[in-house]
Formats: structure tokens, C-alpha cells, sequence
């Protein structure tokens, strides 16, 4: 099996990127009859932890953009070049290499139709032709949500040859040192919202920033951790809060964990979601969220969360205040996350995409 993994060496790798290690660090795990090798365009170094695949990645010898753009309008070079030949060929990212081998394809979302102007001209150019090359190439599509699901038959792949496969979360224990200590590091005298992702629009960070002001406390911050992304400056949305703003960029996956467990109450008003990682992951740590009813992740969060309008700065407000101010939902929210984290794990994803390969070569 060839599994494109090029995600792995973007500047932001973000969910993507880590849907793929995960799927197949759980895929060698538990599915050893599987000869999965990675593929993607030619870098000269390995991607930086936790975007580091578990698998030998086999270069096609192109830079990324030439790649792409090969891919797409040639439809060449064939993965097995690299590979050698292989039974299925699973796209984990946009790019859809040439079909010389039955493909799986993962759509997390068609954000890039909701709102075109939170992409760049080429961005969207490129979404576009692998969207076509699918439609007309592809055997399987996985889609991580029931929304992306119903996005993917909308815009034309066919219902029968798409697949609903969620991804999962690996809970990870944190001590009440751990908390503490990264509590001391960053400075973190007071409770805190977090708020976790790539800086971009649709995270809808300027809502959740007005929202916070609206509580009207001082013993309260607002933490924001992500790396930089686009056409988002978190610097004069922090200016708004003053000290109360906590923006600290880009955090390694130990010290996050435990910023998940010591959240009073995890913010992720994002407007439109293939999955929203994330949210899994402030369950699993048993942080109580606040998350969009619209999109993926109210599905992924059903009754473990409080659900608002991304749109409605004053219900963030509200949803906000009655976590930081009602323990006993909170501590409610926080029992119903985990059990719900508990559901969707990485093995379960693995084995959803183990079935679609068989599927596939069959």
C-alpha cells in the first residue's frame, strides 16, 4: 500500500498531518499484514515531531509545487516509480496522484466552497483539480464526519464510493505536577480558556476574542495556542484583552496535553469544521468545551459540550460564563468528554481504513 504523507512538511502541517501519522502508526500497529510505504515530493530533511511518519517514505523526486502540479494536469509520475508496484494507493491530502493502483482518498472538508476568500487564488485552484481528478479516479473517499460526507456527494463524488471513517484521539495521562509546571512556564497564575489551532479565519478567533471580553473579569485568561497560519494577525486581537491575552504560538505535544487538562473551559467557536481535532483531544484531557453547533464538530461532540451560533458572540458569552461560574457542569461536561473521547480512537480509524483497502483491491 502507498500512502502519500507530502502534509507531513508543510509549513503547518495541522490536523492533516497528524490524522495521517496517527492512521498509520495505528494501521503497523494493528494490521501487520499490511506493507504500507510512504510517499511524497523531494525534501532535504525529515519532517519535524509529531509529524514524523513511522513508516520509510520514498521520495518521486519532484519539489512539492512541481508535484502538485504534475499530478494534477499530466497526471504523472505514478507513485509506484517510488514504490514499486502496490495493490492501493491511499491520498491522505488533497494532492491526488495518478491512478496506476486502485485509490483511497481522505476529504477532510471543502472549506476552500464555503468560503473562497479564506484561500489564496492557487490555493483554491488546487483544491479544485484534485476535487476533479477524485471525482473522475478515485475508488474510495473517507471522509472523517457525517458533514463531510454530505459536502462530498453535493459536489459531485459519487454516494456509493463514499466511506465515513472518524478520526480518533490517543488520551494522554497528565499529572497535577505536569499542570504545574507548564502552569509556571508560561505564566499562568489565573484560570484560562484555551483555545487550540492554526491562526485563520475560519477559527473565528475575533468572535471568541470579543466573547471573552464580554465576560468583564480580570481573573480570568484567554489562551490561544497555534501556530501562525493566514489572513489572521493575532496581535491586535490580543491587544484587546491586555495582560488577560495569553497568545504562545506553537506548543509541543507534552506540555499541550497538560494545557488541555489545567483549561477551566476549552473555546473552539470555529465556523466550519471537517472534524475539529481539537475538540477530541480538550475531551480526552476532560476540559470542558465550548465548541460551534455548525459544522463537524457538533457531531463529534453530541451532548459532551455546550453547542452556540459561531455567529453569536453574546451565546459564546453566555456558554463561557456557565462553565467558568457552574462547577457542577462543568465537572458534568468534563465526566460526558471523556466517555465520548473514549469512542473514537485511532485503532477504530485504522481498522475503518484497513476495510476501505480491502475494499479497494478487491
Amino acid at each position: 500500500m502507498a500512502v502519500t504523507l507530502e502534509q507531513c512538511w508543510n509549513r503547518v502541517p495541522g490536523g492533516t498531518a497528524r490524522a495521517a501519522v496517527e492512521t498509520v502508526a495505528a494501521l503497523t500497529a494493528g494490521h501487520p499484514e499490511l506493507d504500507l510505504i510512504g510517499v511524497s515530493a523531494l525534501h532535504g530533511r525529515a519532517p519535524r515531531l509529531p509529524y514524523s511518519p513511522s513508516i520509510p517514505v520514498r521520495s518521486l523526486g519532484l519539489p512539492r509545487l512541481a508535484l502538485y502540479e504534475s499530478w494534477h494536469r499530466l497526471r504523472r509520475p505514478a507513485v509506484d516509480r517510488a514504490t514499486g508496484p502496490v495493490s492501493v494507493i491511499h491520498a491522505t491530502g488533497l494532492a491526488v496522484p495518478p491512478r496506476s493502483a486502485p485509490i483511497v482518498w481522505t476529504l477532510h472538508d471543502l472549506a476552500w466552497r464555503r468560503d473562497p476568500s479564506s484561500f489564496t487564488p492557487w490555493g483554491v485552484r488546487f483544491f479544485e483539480a484534485a476535487l476533479a481528478c477524485a471525482i473522475e479516479e478515485a475508488d474510495l473517499v473517507l471522509c472523517p464526519s457525517q458533514a463531510t460526507v454530505d459536502d462530498a456527494v453535493a459536489a459531485g463524488l459519487a454516494a456509493d464510493r463514499v466511506r465515513l471513517v472518524p478520526l480518533g484521539v490517543r488520551p494522554v495521562a497528565v499529572t497535577e505536577d505536569a499542570i504545574r509546571a507548564v502552569r509556571r512556564r508560561y505564566g499562568l497564575g489565573r484560570p484560562y480558556v484555551l483555545s487550540v489551532g492554526t491562526a485563520e479565519p475560519r477559527k473565528n478567533l475575533g468572535t471568541l476574542v470579543d466573547a471573552f471580553a464580554g465576560l468583564k473579569r480580570s481573573d480570568v485568561d484567554l489562551v490561544v495556542v497555534g501556530p501562525a497560519g493566514w489572513q489572521e494577525d493575532l496581535r491586535p486581537l490580543a491587544e484587546r484583552l491586555g495582560d488577560r491575552a495569553r497568545p504562545l504560538g506553537f506548543v509541543a505535544d507534552p506540555e499541550l496535553a497538560a494545557l488541555y487538562a489545567g483549561a477551566a473551559v476549552f473555546a473552539y467557536p470555529s465556523h466550519w469544521e471537517g472534524f475539529g481535532l481539537p475538540v477530541l483531544e480538550a475531551m480526552a484531557a476532560g476540559a470542558p468545551v465550548v465548541t460551534s453547533a455548525a459544522s463537524a464538530t457538533g457531531e463529534v461532540a453530541g451532548d459532551a459540550a455546550l453547542l452556540v451560533d459561531p455567529q453569536d458572540r453574546d451565546s459564546l458569552t453566555d456558554a463561557l460564563a456557565r462553565l467558568l461560574d457552574d462547577a457542577p457542569l462543568a465537572a458534568r461536561l468534563s465526566a460526558a468528554g471523556r466517555a465520548r473521547a473514549a469512542e473514537l480512537t485511532w485503532e477504530r480509524t485504522a481498522s475503518l481504513t484497513a476495510s476501505a483497502y480491502a475494499e479497494a483491491a478487491g
